[in-house]
């Protein structure tokens, strides 16, 4: 498990956690661990991330509801998901850190954001389809509705507070409109947030999926959604949205028929809606102009406004 690093406070939840991760290393020995393999990987609103040599600890997300969570948990290690989701370090849990759970997980490299070539579409389509060909398995925890239609309906309410007088909020909301409520009618295994992010390489070197928390049992075209708004708004290159594509297909993937868009319509909308919306709200907090990207969703609401759908470039498989 790997997130792009920050620099949480030493003192807060980041810092215990730390040594959390590290008396499970080392018990109560001496570390000899090389430097760069011991620090903060991530602290944000929804997970506290921190390294010690070959382990993972995370802090979830403050008011994380235990059912779910457990049942999350006991999917990633579930052997009817072997070689799809990075497993969890088997044996007893830490205990909660201010009311948050912690997981302890093998460390895996992650994808290189300074090679954008390399990235892994193929595979990353691959385990996708695997997951949503998987019959969710018995067990004694029930699986949750996955997260990412929820994600999408949150986002839009944290830009309407901190964010409703923003130029381009009144854009995002008129999008938003076009989006209707996910039926949710389709129980497949989905991942409930996918993006490149959600990869790592296991101890054989092979790439597997990480972060649970969204997890469960839903409609398995939200977890193709990022990759179709970045390419309906010209950020992902045809090229390689077409091999992702392609690959889901070839691996049995039930979320894209001959005309992909009659799935993925719907979640792409809602995901270039969610994407914007959060743009505006960070950005507003943070006191900063939108960056390239951000502008190039708030122009891509705007098309969804007009047109009421996000528009499928020709070169769409």
């Amino acid at each position: 498990m790997d997130t792009a690093e920050t620099g949480p406070d030493p003192a807060g939840v980041s810092g215990a956690l730390a040594r959390v991760a590290r008396t499970a290393v080392h018990g109560g020995g001496g570390c000899g661990c090389a430097p760069g393999t011991v620090g903060p990987l991530a602290d944000r609103d929804d997970g506290t991330v921190v390294r010690h040599g070959g382990l993972v600890a995370k802090a979830h997300a403050p008011g994380t509801d235990p059912g779910p969570h457990a049942a999350r948990l006991a999917l990633a290690g579930h052997p009817d998901l072997a070689g799809i989701f990075l497993p969890p370090v088997p044996g007893a849990r830490p205990e909660p850190l201010d009311g948050r759970p912690v997981t302890l997980w093998p460390y895996g490299p992650p994808v290189d954001p300074e090679d954008p070539g390399a990235a892994p579409w193929e595979e990353a389509a691959r385990l996708l389809a695997l997951l949503h060909r998987t019959p969710p398995p018995d067990g004694p925890e029930v699986l949750p509705a996955m997260r990412a239609p929820a994600k999408a309906a949150l986002a839009v309410e944290r830009m309407r507070r901190t964010a409703p007088g923003h130029p381009a909020a009144g854009t995002v909301l008129a999008a938003w409109r076009t989006v209707p409520p996910d039926p949710g009618t389709r129980a497949y295994l989905c991942h409930g947030d996918f993006h490149l992010g959600q990869l790592v390489r296991d101890f054989r070197g092979a790439w597997r999926l990480i972060d649970i928390d969204d997890a469960g049992v839903g409609d398995p075209a939200w977890d193709l959604a990022r990759p179709a708004a970045w390419f309906a708004a010209g950020l992902l290159p045809p090229e390689v949205w077409a091999r992702f594509l392609d690959a889901y297909r070839a691996a049995g993937g039930p979320a894209a028929g001959a005309d992909p868009w009659e799935r993925l319509d719907l979640p792409a909308r809602a995901l270039t809606v969610q994407t914007a919306a959060l743009a505006l709200a960070k950005s507003t907090v943070e006191r900063r102009a939108l960056d390239e990207v951000e502008t190039v969703m708030i122009d891509t609401c705007a098309r969804i406004a007009d047109s009421r759908t996000v528009p499928a470039p020709a070169a769409s498989p």
